[in-house]
């Protein structure tokens, strides 16, 4: 099943040059047919298919307590632009509401499809926990970040190092290079026209299953339960 035609893509690269609440007051009607709905059907599809693999997503998780808004956060942004140029959403045992337990997010727009998993500018305490984790089992790290899989699909670990560590973990960074970072995420991109293909929601749900040893190694570090 096709979750989305052309116009997904293109209502975004019209929106592109008329990134203003006039121009999309007038294709309202159109971004809820070409966008937001078909949108929400595939959300809601790919919430069933990632519970076969993850049983912490609950249940009664639906696209409501996923996506995020297409309206931009511009209080504190020099770029007042008011509309995002993709949609996306997180799945996970908390939906949106949790920044700290790594999920499934997943952006799509006309510049990429894009899944993402892991921990991303957390905060002291979690930083925290994560590194003590990977102290004591950095070993299972490398194996995990070492399988042939994993560096197929995903490649390595991004995120934002420190230069200087807290001077109980100074002297681990040879061996565990990771241990300076301030995040520790993985993704993968796909070309836009993947989302309208017919298989998309089986092409994530096997990519979801492949980031499971990254994302339970995290869940762990995070004291996710």
């Amino acid at each position: 099943m096709a979750f989305f035609n052309q116009d997904f893509l293109q209502f975004f690269i019209d929106l592109a040059p008329n990134n203003n609440k006039e121009w999309f007051d007038e294709n309202r009607s159109r971004y809820h047919k070409s966008v937001k709905e078909p949108f929400e059907v595939f959300v809601n599809a790919l919430i069933q298919a990632c519970r076969t693999i993850d049983q912490t997503i609950p249940e009664d998780l639906t696209h409501k307590n996923c996506m995020f808004r297409i309206n931009r956060d511009i209080r504190f942004s020099k770029d007042k632009t008011p509309y995002k140029m993709n949609r996306s959403a997180v799945i996970g045992p908390y939906g949106k509401k949790d920044h700290g337990t790594p999920s499934l997010y997943f952006e799509a727009g006309p510049e990429h499809f894009r899944l993402y998993s892991g921990v991303y500018m957390p905060g002291t305490e979690l930083i925290e926990s994560v590194r003590k984790h990977i102290s004591k089992a950095g070993a299972e790290l490398d194996e995990v970040i070492n399988d042939p899989v994993f560096k197929q699909h995903f490649g390595w670990v991004h995120g934002e190092k420190y230069k200087v560590l807290p001077k109980q973990y100074k002297g681990l960074e040879e061996d565990i290079p990771l241990i300076k970072n301030k995040s520790w995420y993985i993704y993968k991109t796909y070309d836009p026209e993947i989302l309208l293909q017919d298989n998309l929601v089986e092409l994530v749900t096997k990519d979801y299953e492949r980031m499971q040893p990254f994302q339970q190694y995290f869940r762990k570090a995070v004291g996710f339960k």
